[in-house]
């Protein structure tokens, strides 16, 4: 597998201060399967769908306990010269580039508008094995009440080119690494609590999202939308037990037009 174009997403992690407990829960809702916790990287635990490796989860380190929440990485030649874009279009480095053995070089962001976001320069852990298939990652949107500085940055930072959909009742824009749209951006409404801060949101693609969300639900997780079906498939959003949002997609079951989009 071929190291990733810039700015593509390549990986996704989280921090679970119950670790067994999220192993459980997306063993049962994405059908994970868990690798051993590796001790010398912080007990981080690769997951498996059929057998590839598509997403981590690890225990908090000591002193950044706190909600849980998905971080998605994006691809980068270079992570030092990528941390330099984010601080010089108004982002913030949270984590500075840290060589993560023969790994791979990662580093934590935050575009102005608030999203934390991961950077990920390929060692010989090239990303997701498997994407677009039932387990694995699927899609993202970066949610954000100020568009305009998330757009800026975004097209800033990676070389994106970007477009807009013809829809007046949501905002929503996408990003294209040369043919390839490889990110969204919604504009977020009144419907999300003030408290909301602005994130990343990652689908994970089900085989059939009504059964994916009965299961989360019976396991603790909150319904926040959906399930809904829309030209891009059948989700729906949901907030697992300890406060991760992620989001579900059946791919094969979609209803309507794909929306025109304009080059901005």
């Amino acid at each position: 597998m071929a190291v990733r174009p810039e700015g593509t997403p390549c990986w996704a992690d989280a921090m679970f201060s119950d670790l067994e407990g999220a192993k459980s829960f997306y063993g049962d809702v994405l059908g994970w399967t868990f690798g051993e916790a590796s001790s010398e990287y912080g007990n981080y635990t690769q997951a498996y769908a059929d057998g590839k490796a598509v997403a981590a989860v690890v225990p908090p380190m000591p002193g950044q306990e706190g909600q849980s929440q998905w971080c998605l990485y994006f691809a980068s030649p270079d992570a030092a010269a990528t941390a330099g874009k984010i601080r010089a279009n108004g982002g913030e480095v949270l984590m500075e580039p840290m060589q993560v053995g023969d790994f791979g070089t990662m580093c934590l962001g935050r575009e102005p508008s608030g999203a934390v976001f991961g950077v990920w320069q390929a060692g010989v852990h090239e990303g997701f094995e498997a994407q677009s298939v039932p387990g694995a990652y699927g899609w993202a949107e970066v949610f954000t009440r100020e568009p305009e500085k998330a757009d800026r940055f975004l097209t800033a930072v990676f070389p994106y080119t970007a477009q807009q959909m013809e829809d007046d009742a949501i905002d929503f824009r996408m990003f294209n690494v040369g043919d390839e749209t490889v990110l969204g951006r919604m504009k977020m409404t009144e419907e999300f609590p003030p408290e909301v801060p602005s994130y990343v949101n990652l689908y994970f693609v089900v085989a059939d999202c009504d059964d994916a969300v009965a299961k989360a639900t019976k396991l603790g997780a909150v319904l926040r939308f959906g399930p809904m079906s829309s030209p891009f498939g059948r989700f729906a959003a949901l907030t697992d037990p300890q406060g991760a949002n992620f989001s579900v997609i059946d791919l094969t079951t979609t209803e309507g037009e794909v929306p025109r989009t304009t080059p901005v």
